[in-house]
């Protein structure tokens, strides 16, 4: 009988130790990180984007994205594939994968889950790219610092994602001075790009 209680005393302390050992470390609310071509401040509880900052300049397309793929970061707690399996939400990037296809490097660097949002798909496949698409013509003229904003309801996927409610975007104009602001509600647009435009504060 002692040696019973022995044995159960001993399988009991290795489950506890097993379960110790798999205990996942404690996910930060905000954390800054900043590449060669993008600054992001990340909610690792969110497992989204908070606000991004990038550069929009008139750099040469060298390369294409072909089969390329959003891949996650060891350092970082991320959202992965899992989020955007059978949903309405697309793997939507801030910094636009066309904006950096100057190298393979910073065309890879675009596709860090750190860069990407849950975006709704007819968002993400339609008015938004047609601002990226203006960015592009307008970075011929002069350097953009474009600030994405990303404002949250209470949604959170059954993954353990939180859906963005909003994406505000915030364009400086660096010669110029000139600013313009969009505020895109997450959701299946009724209404052209520049529709969304309101007035900018900072």
């Amino acid at each position: 009988m002692k040696n019973l209680l022995s044995i159960l005393l001993a399988l009991t302390y290795l489950s506890c130790t097993a379960q110790d050992d798999f205990v996942k470390p404690n996910l930060r609310d905000l954390v800054e990180v900043e590449t060669p071509i993008f600054k992001v401040w990340y909610s690792e509880t969110k497992e989204q984007p908070v606000k991004l900052i990038y550069k929009s300049s008139n750099r040469p397309k060298n390369v294409d994205r072909g089969s390329m793929n959003f891949y996650t970061e060891d350092d970082y707690h991320t959202s992965d594939n899992k989020d955007y399996y059978r949903n309405v939400w697309d793997k939507g990037h801030l910094a636009p994968a066309a904006t950096f296809s100057d190298s393979k490097e910073n065309l890879k660097l675009t596709f860090s889950y750190l860069n990407c949002a849950l975006q709704n798909q007819y968002l993400n496949r339609g008015q938004w790219r047609l601002l990226e698409e203006a960015e592009r013509d307008w970075d011929d003229e002069q350097e953009l610092e474009v600030t994405i904003d990303l404002e949250f309801s209470d949604s959170i996927l059954p993954t353990g994602a939180n859906i963005p409610s909003k994406f505000v975007k915030h364009i400086n104009f660096t010669q110029s001075g000139e600013w313009k602001c969009y505020n895109f509600p997450n959701e299946r647009p009724e209404n052209d790009w520049e529709e969304y435009k309101v007035n900018h504060t900072h």
